[in-house]
């Protein structure tokens, strides 16, 4: 992985990729304009380094992603847009509070779509090594939508990561999946009008598989003596087995049934527990943080209505960071427990790793990587 970059090696590495442009099919004409202004910025790379979602822990995350300004933001935006939000309901079978969520996370219900060029993030990221390959394929599909003339260089703005407009499509989703709701010929996410884009973020999870009248998932209170080693979105089991072990709604009642469903831990023992469905699956084809799946359900579930997360969280505790969870998944490694790959992101592997590690020393293994699992590994 380089540093941060310098703005000669940047030109450089715009020079080498002009003819990769070229050979992908992009028109010399678009590519002279799309490139004339692009400088690196190294900003961008910092904060690819330090994503939200990836370093708070799960109660700050949704703190501020479900905060009783963004419900109540929401409310005024469901309201608004009512007509528009039904009709995409209607026509894709995604519940229009999950569409409004997943707005409200993405640029707070279009107030603050970005406003940095999207192609010069895009080079930015491709000539950083992280992840290099990804980026220059979105840079070209970028280069490709402006090629189309339904956007020009100047409007095609958003996220420091290439994200774009009201539900930040990056290109790539753009060319799978956004529509052209009102019909005026373009598929124009990023106007003042969120129709199209909030019909794209319809379609990309109707294309992913939502499931209609499925929840994405719901708190839960389980019992005492409950085998923790059973949370993990990789154990899944029929509603009625988790019913018979005493997995319950935190709300009371019976359990829904929307199929295979798992247990999740996203604050470890000490936190909230949720039985999750396939649409969480779905909605972590967007984002595959937990975190950001979790913001996304229960932000859905206030714009509904519905009540506020009622186990408390372990507050004392903090996150990891970077180098810190960069330390537990070497320290994991070399202990004989198998992160499968060191890059500081707590995914299902680190976890189950955690998890196996946990049970051989006797802790409750519920794969929260927290400071007290890495003080051991030490």
């Amino acid at each position: 992985m380089k540093a941060i970059g310098t703005d000669q090696g940047f030109a450089d590495w715009l020079t080498a990729f002009r003819p990769r442009a070229l050979e992908a099919g992009i028109a010399p004409d678009v590519l002279d304009r799309a490139l004339a202004q692009a400088r690196f910025d190294p900003k961008i790379v910092e904060r690819d380094r330090n994503q939200s979602e990836f370093t708070k822990t799960i109660w700050d995350y949704l703190d501020t992603a479900v905060s009783d300004d963004r419900i109540a933001h929401g409310q005024r935006a469901l309201a608004e847009h009512a007509a528009t939000l039904e009709q995409i309901e209607a026509q894709s079978g995604v519940d229009r509070h999950v569409i409004a969520a997943i707005w409200g996370l993405e640029s707070a219900y279009g107030s603050f779509r970005g406003d940095t060029p999207t192609i010069q993030a895009l080079a930015t990221l491709a000539y950083d090594a992280r992840r290099a390959a990804f980026f220059e394929a979105e840079l070209i599909a970028a280069l490709k939508i402006i090629g189309t003339g339904e956007v020009s260089v100047e409007a095609m703005r958003g996220s420091w990561a290439g994200a774009m407009g009201h539900t930040q499509f990056m290109p790539s989703s753009w060319w799978a999946h956004a529509v052209d709701f009102d019909g005026d010929g373009k598929r124009d996410v990023w106007s003042d009008d969120p129709g199209d884009a909030l019909a794209s973020a319809a379609a990309y999870l109707r294309h992913w598989g939502w499931t209609s009248g499925a929840l994405w998932g719901l708190e839960v209170r389980l019992p005492d003596g409950f085998d923790y080693d059973q949370t993990t979105e990789r154990v899944k089991k029929p509603v009625a087995e988790w019913a018979a072990l005493g997995v319950v709604p935190m709300a009371g009642g019976d359990l829904p049934d929307h199929g295979q469903a798992s247990v999740l831990l996203p604050g470890g023992a000490q936190g909230a527990a949720f039985l999750i469905f396939s649409n969480f699956q779905v909605i972590e084809r967007y984002n595959t943080a937990d975190a950001y799946v979790i913001a996304v359900g229960h932000l859905a579930d206030r714009l509904r209505g519905g009540p506020a997360i009622e186990a408390r969280w372990p507050r004392t505790l903090r996150a990891l960071s970077l180098a810190e969870r960069i330390e537990l998944q070497e320290r994991l490694g070399a202990a004989g427990f198998d992160p499968m790959g060191v890059d500081g992101r707590i995914g299902p592997n680190t976890i189950a790793a955690v998890k196996a590690f946990q049970r051989a020393n006797g802790l409750v293994p519920d794969g929260y990587a927290s400071l007290d699992v890495l003080n051991r590994l030490r």
